[in-house]
């Protein structure tokens, strides 16, 4: 008897609930989108499209190893028939983001979402060759790696890189969202954050890479290393969507390296080709090309009571790292 009054009051509270969350649902709140469900992007089927580009982009490391026998060819045309089709699908539903969406006809839409698909695939193995060059960039800059296949299979930064030069070609193409949400992926499996507008020349290295963070307008030139907890930021966004399309973030030039908690901010802030920022500086102006920027007087100071005092430093003793 006690089961069957537990199960009713289960339903009427489940009832309850319900019709409760759906007048909430009513109040026509920002978070709330309902009716159009089935029209909307899915972020799942874009994360899915990422892996099928990686293993279009490095053939052999990703490949579906379901397979018996692999014939390069065949898979090849198998991913990029799934990536054509789904891509678009994808591309059509992000078209209501774009201006001026609502005095386009769907056909319309349809047409530019297929020729802008077409467009990305076309440019992939010009995305592969940058990615040859960052990954040699790789090797070379890290005495840790033993070689290339470790790099491509185990390394973020690289896995970072490679989704972000695919969308920012999406981005060029201006196609709403999409390219966010690839990039915003690659962030959340590695701890680098590389907004898809930022443009990055070629011998791109990123070493260990957790905390990185590198904002839409930055401009990175060849052959540029940054470690852990780099910043690439704007000064300010206090002034919200009135900066949208304004250039907030700096300008790396070529052979620069950044090391680790670095902060270099601001959009006329430029680095010069051949200079080297230390760790944990925080630069809001231009540095010349050939600069060496390091931070000096930092003071470490230990103190607490040692006992067996033989050839240990007395309590009121600093150190100080230089």
């Amino acid at each position: 008897m006690s089961e069957n009054l537990n199960a009713r009051k289960s339903i009427e509270d489940a009832e309850n609930i319900v019709n409760l969350i759906m007048t909430d649902y009513q109040k026509g709140r920002n978070i709330d989108k309902k009716d159009d469900f089935y029209d909307q992007p899915s972020k799942e089927v874009i994360i899915d499209i990422v892996e099928k580009l990686m293993k279009i982009v490095y053939p052999g490391y990703f490949r579906d190893r379901a397979y018996k026998s692999y014939n390069a060819e065949n898979h090849l045309a198998t991913l990029i028939e799934d990536v054509m089709y789904r891509l678009h699908k994808q591309i059509v539903r992000v078209g209501k983001f774009s201006p001026g969406y609502e005095n386009v006809c769907k056909e319309k839409i349809e047409h530019e979402a297929y020729q802008i698909t077409v467009e990305f695939l076309h440019r992939i193995p010009m995305i592969r060759e940058y990615l040859e060059s960052d990954l040699e960039a790789a090797l070379e800059g890290d005495p840790a790696a033993r070689n290339y296949d470790e790099i491509i299979l185990a390394y973020p930064g690289l896995y970072a890189i490679t989704v972000n030069r695919l969308a920012h070609e999406l981005f060029l193409l201006k196609v709403p969202l999409i390219p966010r949400i690839m990039t915003e992926h690659a962030h959340s499996l590695t701890g680098i954050d590389i907004h898809p507008g930022a443009t990055i020349g070629r011998h791109f290295f990123i070493d260990h890479g957790t905390g990185i963070v590198v904002g839409e307008t930055t401009v990175i030139g060849d052959n540029v290393k940054i470690y852990q907890g780099v910043t690439l930021g704007a000064l300010s966004t206090r002034g919200g969507q009135k900066l949208r399309n304004v250039r907030r973030h700096p300008t790396i030039e070529d052979n620069v390296t950044i090391y680790s908690g670095a902060s270099v901010l601001g959009g006329e802030t430029v680095i010069g080709r051949d200079s080297v920022i230390g760790s944990n500086a925080f630069i809001t102006k231009s540095i010349p090309a050939g600069t060496r920027v390091s931070i000096r007087q930092q003071e470490l100071q230990f103190s607490g009571q040692r006992k067996n005092a033989e050839n240990e430093f007395s309590d009121d003793t600093w150190f100080y790292i230089i």
